[in-house]
């Protein structure tokens, strides 16, 4: 039985801390006992005490777990280690699948991706947006909404963290922060600042980008003149206007 998430649901709906103390569990053979149930599996996890856990194979994030953050039906490592066990199988996790980016950062790397990279990088871009959608239901549903919202910009800030340093990637970049500021004035409760916090880091690695090569500043035209929702784009567009 496979579950209906991927290693990568599991990364990107987890805190960066709990991923990796769960990556730690599981590479040091701490998921022992493992069973696959009805629509569910079973393991027993050694932590600081053998825990018995259990994870649906439905939905990651649907687990039950003996220590005290499971008690209080709070995602755990252990749940997340198990989680991690029913997608790989107990096999070897790569470089990238443990590579947890807390935010956005440049990657110092220059040049310019191929046609089929740019495509694929496109299409993870609009995958990761349907994450950050409007928000439309009723309170008690507005944490799994703002998991949600998490969830987009953790798979975003991945992405654009492996990005070369060009103007093609800084056009990307422009023109993603603009997709965003869209979602932000067309329904998307950004109260908590999820949002907003990655459209800053963004804007700041873009800065990065022009000091590294200043033709990419080229790319800041496309702001000039825009009125954006909490006026992120002035240190781009001042770059633009102050270059020689």
């Amino acid at each position: 039985m496979k579950p209906k998430y991927d290693l990568d649901k599991i990364k990107f709906s987890t805190d960066g801390p709990t991923y990796k103390r769960a990556v730690d569990l599981y590479e040091k053979g701490k998921v022992t006992q493992f069973k696959e149930g009805i629509g569910a599996y079973s393991a027993v996890v050694l932590g600081t005490k053998p825990y018995r856990v259990s994870v649906e194979a439905c939905r990651y994030g649907l687990a039950t777990c003996e220590c005290y953050l499971g008690q209080k039906n709070i995602l755990c490592k252990h749940m997340t280690a198990v989680a991690i066990y029913a997608v790989m199988g107990g096999k070897k996790l790569s470089k990238d699948d443990k590579e947890f980016v807390i935010e956005p950062q440049c990657s110092n790397i220059k040049g310019e991706l191929s046609k089929e990279e740019l495509d694929e990088t496109k299409k993870a871009i609009t995958s990761a947006m349907r994450y950050i959608k409007p928000y439309r239901g009723p309170s008690r549903i507005w944490f799994t909404y703002q998991n949600s919202l998490n969830e987009g910009c953790a798979r975003l800030s991945n992405l654009v963290s492996k990005l070369p340093v060009s103007t093609q990637t800084a056009e990307l970049l422009v023109n993603l922060l603009l997709r965003l500021d869209k979602k932000l004035r067309t329904g998307v409760d950004d109260s908590d600042g999820t949002v907003g916090g990655f459209i800053r880091v963004v804007v700041e690695m873009l800065q990065e980008y022009a000091k590294r090569d200043p033709q990419i500043i080229d790319a800041f035209e496309k702001l000039c003149g825009r009125e954006t929702c909490f006026e992120w784009e002035e240190p781009l567009v001042r770059i633009f206007d102050e270059r020689e």
